[in-house]
């Protein structure tokens, strides 16, 4: 197995990513929450349509204005004294494939921002990465923050400043009429999206979770799986996010979401995790410690297994049946298994059954005495 080569993110794999902390409100339920700005240039094709000069030309708009505004520029909102923050620029269409699923798995990019060679950049804000942006994406740019639990406030004042100051500096194609023009109809207006990723294995095993599902989609919400756009939920994680945004106020989107939508998601997720403490109590525990036993003993550990049985074992965490791990920890390992996590961790590349063998090996060692 070849040794890899030092990137932007060598050193930040071990540090797993700011928005898996549970340190957020009602971090039981929600594990993040992202606020996205699409917005596009003035005078510049948008992204299907524009040529790689016209690509080349909006990374270096945006990158000049992001070194314009300086160190304290989009420091991704504010924060207080002796709280550094330093700002990253990455040209994506340069990194390794490997280099850019792993910016996919830690959701700093989409798998659309990581394909082709055609000029891309990503903004990331350090060392907790709350706040990226996209540079040549669908749009020009995709301005995000992501926090951990529910905390739709604060990820919006974050985004919300890192526009304002980008804005300032570049000339965003706005119309008075219909707002921000963005490539998709679905994001002209506001080009806002709110969005929650959610775990939800209790609605999983009590059989609710096709109704919280259609019961979403009928609120013209959009339900997605852990990468987004075309994922599948695995681990019982669910991304739910606003649809359309024209004609819509960002209080409203956000009083739908944060005040409405999610509590309730949140408080039926609470009850069938009760009721499964309260009538199915041996199942329940005979399912946690089936999980927490295959990950203490596997020797061989697919992606998909290993999202799986942590879903498992972090819902006996919450739940009160299983002690001596946090919360913090087997959400770390729902990324630091992926693919490309793992093989930076380990500083090879691997192929697929070496991965195997490696994410049993990391597993193991973080839950050991368990």
């Amino acid at each position: 197995m070849s040794q890899l080569p030092p990137s932007p993110f060598s050193q930040r794999v071990r540090d797993g990513a700011a928005w898996l902390s549970g340190a957020g409100p009602e971090s039981d339920v929600v594990i993040s929450s992202r606020v996205r700005l699409a917005r596009n240039l003035c005078g510049l094709p948008f992204v299907n349509r524009a040529t790689p000069d016209d690509l080349g030309e909006v990374a270096k708009r945006v990158r000049g204005r992001a070194e314009a505004l300086g160190a304290k520029g989009l420091a991704g909102g504010e924060r207080g004294a002796g709280e550094a923050c330093d700002r990253l620029w990455v040209d994506v269409h340069t990194l390794s494939a490997l280099d850019r699923q792993l910016l996919v798995e830690r959701h700093l990019i989409s798998k659309e921002l990581s394909k082709g060679d055609t000029p891309r950049g990503l903004i990331v804000s350090l060392p907790d990465e709350r706040l990226s942006v996209m540079v040549n994406e669908e749009d020009h740019l995709r301005i995000q923050a992501v926090l951990p639990g529910l905390c739709l406030d604060e990820a919006w004042k974050v985004a919300d400043r890192a526009d304002d100051e980008l804005e300032a500096g570049l000339d965003f194609a706005f119309h008075e009429r219909f707002g921000y023009l963005t490539a998709c109809p679905t994001n002209v207006g506001l080009g806002l999206r709110m969005s929650v990723m959610l775990h939800l294995p209790g609605l999983r095993l009590t059989g609710d979770i096709e109704k919280a599902r259609r019961a979403a989609k009928d609120m013209s919400l959009t339900v997605r799986g852990f990468y987004g756009e075309g994922s599948e939920a695995l681990g019982d994680l669910y991304q739910i996010s606003n649809q359309t945004t024209l004609g819509k106020p960002e209080d409203a989107i956000h009083r739908e979401l944060a005040a409405e939508i999610i509590p309730q998601v949140i408080q039926f997720e609470r009850a069938a995790r009760a009721r499964l403490l309260q009538k199915r109590r041996s199942s329940l525990e005979d399912g946690v410690y089936r999980a927490l036993g295959v990950l203490r003993a596997c020797r061989l550990l697919t992606p998909e297994e290993a999202l799986s049985l942590l879903s498992m074992v972090r819902l006996g965490v919450l739940m009160g049946l299983v002690t001596g791990v946090s919360e913090q920890a087997v959400n770390q390992l729902i990324v630091l298994t992926q693919p490309s996590h793992l093989q930076r961790l380990i500083g090879e590349e691997m192929d697929q059954q070496r991965r195997r063998e490696a994410r049993a090996d990391l597993v193991r060692e973080r839950l050991r005495g368990v």
